[in-house]
């Protein structure tokens, strides 16, 4: 997933998008580990659209705590 795709949703579906994500790395890991993974690089992909949505709500809380100020 992109980050312009993951910048134009809201907090509520980016919470619901980190929950899925990190279910489906969960999943990988253990095909992974019973060695039925076909394409390790998935989990890779799975971690770092993680990041890409942990780092955009951070924005969205920064973003909210200046326009409070």
């Amino acid at each position: 997933m992109k980050i312009t795709e993951i910048r134009e949703k809201t907090s509520e579906q980016l919470t619901e998008l980190l929950k899925e994500q990190k279910a489906e790395l969960f999943n990988l890991r253990f095909q992974h580990a019973i060695h039925q993974l076909e394409n390790p690089q998935k989990i890779v992909e799975a971690r770092k659209t993680i990041a890409r949505i942990m780092t955009v709500i951070r924005e969205n809380e920064l973003k909210a705590d200046n326009s409070a100020q």
